[in-house]
């Protein structure tokens, strides 16, 4: 019996997508469209990743192929895509004041220096995972920026206009 047309194609498909990972990360493979079909294209790029990686060059996916072929595609999926993101940890309700240590204040601190070098508008936070007055301040204008009040503490809401002002400033960030 044949598959249904939706799953013609697909081992096919995941091997080329596999292989236009590895290229992206690696720029001396060839760049592959997947597109379900094993032609002359997929076979030149298995040919290519065999010969980089010391396999018998045949250009056909056998099984030894297709292993090396997983083991170099999930570390370069993860240089080739987006950071995994990071979710700090505040209980409801909790609320970070001047005078507390906590580390989730060194973040914070280090995504408020970003913030301050790139935008100058934010006054530089002291480090150290203590919420001195420094570090008050730029939290403050923060929230000033943001509409928030200014407290000059770290809670919730705070975190999330902080956590939204950072990736756009740190793609712009130049040391």
């Amino acid at each position: 019996m044949r598959p249904t047309e939706s799953f013609v194609g697909q081992p096919i498909r995941a091997l080329q997508t596999m292989l236009r990972v590895i290229a992206e990360d690696d720029p001396s493979h060839p760049t592959l469209v997947p597109d379900g079909i094993y032609g002359p294209e997929t076979m030149a790029a298995v040919s290519h990743f065999q010969r980089r990686h010391g396999l018998g060059v045949t250009g056909v996916t056998d099984l030894p192929t297709w292993e090396a072929i997983v083991r170099h595609c999930n570390p370069a999926l993860i240089r080739v895509t987006s950071a995994q993101p990071l979710d700090i940890l505040l209980a409801p309700g909790q609320v970070i004041c001047k005078g507390e240590v906590h580390p989730n204040l060194y973040l914070a601190q280090a995504m408020l220096t970003v913030l301050s070098q790139v935008y100058h508008s934010i006054p530089l936070p002291s480090q150290g995972g203590l919420l001195d007055e420094a570090t008050a301040d730029s939290i403050a204008t923060l929230q000033a920026l943001s509409s928030l009040p200014m407290t000059g503490e770290l809670d919730k809401i705070t975190w999330k206009h902080l956590a939204l002002h950072y990736p756009l400033a740190a793609s712009r960030y130049r040391p």
